[in-house]
């Protein structure tokens, strides 16, 4: 009977914790048991899990789907808000922050903010900023290469086929850059801001007209060298000096895309502008080499895809900003368009400087210009 009654207290106490087992594990569905937890803190788990839904969406929506840092850049231009320069870094910064949600801004800055444009270049390659949008003309000391640019009609008047030189050029894109690259520049696009023009008081229509004259240039020796061919004189100022110069006539003419003279005023202080088609200002997109080398391949791809993508944006930005300024200069000041005749007298005055450029300027690379000139004439058939 002992024996019995242990086996049976033993029986009983095992079925009594069973019961009260279950009851514990079932207590959730009494309504005592879910109005306790929904008043105690049912509301605060359930929000606690979408405010992690959120936080998950949040960083998502803010980092480019996990792909991107957090992060600020900034982007200099040797342009004023409203030019093509500026215009371009601005259209660069939106397209940067909607492609990664947000997550990386950029912030453009005008002429002036960061110095001269020789400030701003060296700025550029000591990383101080991350990218630039600069004139291979005020890196002409460091790269000589880059002064191919200078070369009056070497490449094509017609600026859409200038582009097209630009956009695909091995030489360029490719040689070019590797020169920069040696200087901590990387220019990751070239693009034109439309046909040059020159302003002056005397009407330039013949190389013999520049005689006498005192030429505003860039930091470039090859532009002193063209300008000395057609018989001027030349200094080097930076734009933001220039309108007071030529006020002064201190200096008596300049070169630059038309919407650049009207957006700077410069027709306001010299009589006439000639249409001579005898150079692109060209522009390049940099970035500091060091910087980046050091992005992720993301980072590095979402840069360049949308530098390519800009090339198409640009030339429609400078056209219809040199079309809108060519309207306004011609209410009020004496418009002269070089026939071709005129023309063909200034390619041969500036002929001779080409073979220069080739055969004497020192540390250019000939088979770069003997590459570019073959790419040329591919592109307009000549």
């Amino acid at each position: 009977m002992v024996i019995f009654n242990k086996k049976l207290l033993v029986m009983l106490i095992a079925i009594l914790s069973l019961g009260l087992f279950l009851a514990a594990c079932g207590g959730g569905d009494s309504e005592e048991s879910t109005g306790g937890e929904e008043a105690n803190g049912g509301e605060e788990a359930n929000g606690g899990e979408e405010s992690n839904e959120e936080s998950e969406g949040e960083s998502s929506e803010g980092s480019g789907d996990g792909e991107f840092e957090e992060q600020e850049w900034q982007i200099v231009t040797e342009e004023l808000q409203g030019e093509v320069q500026y215009e371009y870094a601005a259209e660069f910064a939106s397209r940067i922050e909607e492609k990664t949600d947000g997550a990386i801004t950029v912030e453009p800055l005008e002429y002036g903010a960061l110095g001269s444009e020789v400030n701003q270049a060296q700025l550029l390659q000591q990383g101080g900023v991350e990218m630039a949008v600069m004139s291979p003309g005020f890196t002409g000391g460091q790269v000589p290469d880059g002064q191919i640019f200078s070369l009056h009609y070497f490449f094509p008047a017609d600026p859409e086929l200038t582009q097209e030189v630009l956009t695909n050029s091995e030489a360029l894109n490719t040689d070019l850059r590797a020169k920069y690259e040696e200087h901590n520049i990387s220019p990751l696009s070239f693009w034109t801001e439309g046909s040059m023009a020159w302003t002056s008081n005397v009407g330039i229509e013949s190389p013999s007209d520049w005689e006498g004259l005192n030429m505003r240039v860039q930091e470039s020796p090859l532009m002193r060298e063209t300008y000395d061919a057609y018989g001027a004189t030349v200094q080097s100022l930076s734009w933001g000096e220039l309108y007071t110069a030529l006020d002064r006539e201190t200096v008596d003419a300049q070169e630059n895309p038309l919407f650049f003279i009207e957006s700077a005023s410069f027709h306001e202080v010299q009589d006439t502008v000639t249409i001579s088609n005898h150079n692109n200002y060209i522009a390049m997109t940099t970035v500091n080499t060091d910087w980046y080398n050091g992005l992720s391949d993301a980072e590095k791809d979402l840069i360049d895809e949308t530098v390519a993508e800009m090339q198409e944006w640009v030339f429609d930005e400078q056209k219809q900003q040199n079309e809108a300024g060519l309207q306004a200069i011609e209410e009020d000041t004496e418009i002269i368009r070089l026939t071709d005749e005129q023309i063909a007298e200034f390619k041969e005055a500036a002929e001779p400087v080409h073979e220069f450029y080739r055969n004497e300027v020192e540390g250019i690379d000939p088979d770069l210009y003997d590459k570019l000139k073959e790419e040329i004439a591919e592109i307009t058939g000549e």
